[in-house]
């Protein structure tokens, strides 16, 4: 396997397990203490960005591996084109691409969430917000861990 796959395979593994050790951590009031955190913290917003990116850097190391390689300005945009690309060329399962997309949506939505809020001051809205996150940052974990683990067999070929 060609060093910069590898590397990028690399980069969305620490992704991965970033964003399950944040959830972990979002849940675990006993490590919050030892962290001088405070209960309320969570950190649901990050486990979603760092799911996506790990899916992100996966499809970087799948078009690498065939040979395609995206670049700035746009560079999301043009790797999930590609990613597309192998898919309706029948090189990746449509189930992969399904999350890719999801986890792109959810990485917008996070954005907005954030325009929005900042914007806003009221105390009720920032404690809201990270709890209500907590159900899609579960999902955007095991999508990571689905994602890689298929990827990854898929590149072992």
């Amino acid at each position: 396997m060609d060093s910069k796959v590898k590397l990028f395979l690399q980069r969305a593994e620490n992704e991965r397990d970033l964003a399950q050790a944040l959830l972990d951590l979002s849940g675990n009031d006993v490590l919050k203490n030892t962290l001088t955190l405070t209960p309320d913290h969570t950190f649901y917003s990050a486990v979603i960005s760092h799911s996506y990116y790990c899916i992100f850097y996966t499809a970087r190391a799948t078009l690498l591996k065939e040979g395609i390689d995206v670049d700035s300005p746009e560079i999301h945009k043009k790797a999930l084109q590609a990613f597309e690309t192998l898919v309706h060329d029948g090189k990746i399962d449509v189930e992969l691409l399904r999350i890719y997309k999801s986890m792109i949506v959810k990485a917008d939505t996070l954005l907005e969430i954030f325009r929005e809020e900042k914007a806003k001051r009221g105390h009720f809205t920032y404690q809201r917000l990270p709890q209500a996150n907590f159900e899609p940052a579960r999902e955007s974990v095991q999508h990571a861990f689905f994602f890689f683990k298929h990827i990854y067999s898929f590149l072992q070929k």
